[in-house]
């Protein structure tokens, strides 16, 4: 079990993340949105989309800081264990309430505002239940790695793991010795991941890259030869009055 878990289903998630995002972005590229009702209603989005996105960008940043650098890493640059502790649990907190008071809000939001419930597909509350799930298992594996001891200390268990994933050998015994709880949170990420592309989660992918190098828009006033010719009406050009009269 520990070698389909970890050995083998985050290959599988991968490939249906990168097969997934290719295939709706080839077949389903006006579907390639986020389904905006702020028409419907503003007041609560304006609040609890800027929570959940910004306190998003920091959850996404200590899981960059926590995976992706060892161990060895922060300790060879004066970072001790406990100064690293204290402050993964003050920003980890702060991002991971933050982003849950966000969501759930946009939730409350969802499911109280009719035109926006109606306008609510499946896969919208698939994801949003997947996506608290996540939010609610992080803050909890947060909590559990501030309060020390080598059983919570996830940098000696999932990081490993996670970095031997891009090599190639997963270190499944290290994710192995995890605890459930990270266990859980990883398997509920991974969920997410899998149904990413086919949720309205895939705007995250898309940056307007394009804006900055398109040309730029040129306003030009109308020279008086043609401002003294007479505007034509429609799209069709002027055809003379018998022809018109036919």
């Amino acid at each position: 079990m520990n070698v389909l878990l970890w050995g083998i289903f985050p290959y599988v998630v991968l490939a249906v993340l990168t097969g997934g995002t290719v295939w709706r972005y080839r077949y389903d590229k006006f579907g390639w949105t986020t389904r905006s009702s702020e028409l419907q209603e503003s007041r609560l989005l304006r609040i609890g989309s800027p929570l959940f996105h910004f306190g998003l960008l920091v959850v996404i940043a200590g899981h960059v800081i926590g995976l992706l650098i060892p161990k060895s890493f922060t300790d060879a640059v004066g970072l001790g264990q406990e100064a690293y502790h204290v402050q993964a649990l003050v920003l980890g907190t702060v991002a991971g309430v933050s982003t849950l008071a966000g969501v759930t809000i946009l939730v409350y939001r969802r499911r109280t505002t009719g035109p926006v419930f109606r306008a609510t597909t499946a896969n919208d509350k698939l994801m949003y239940l997947v996506l608290v799930a996540a939010i609610v298992a992080g803050l909890a594996t947060t909590l559990l790695g501030a309060a020390g001891g080598e059983e919570h200390d996830y940098r000696l268990t999932v990081s490993p793991w996670f970095r031997s994933l891009f090599v190639f050998q997963p270190d499944v015994e290290a994710m192995s010795h995890a605890g459930f709880a990270f266990h859980l949170h990883v398997l509920i990420g991974m969920a997410l991941f899998a149904l990413w592309p086919f949720t309205r989660l895939v705007h995250a992918f898309t940056a307007p890259v394009t804006y900055l190098v398109r040309p730029y828009i040129v306003y030009r006033s109308r020279d008086r030869a043609a401002a003294s010719r007479p505007v034509r009406r429609g799209w069709a050009p002027a055809q003379p009055e018998g022809r018109r009269r036919k």
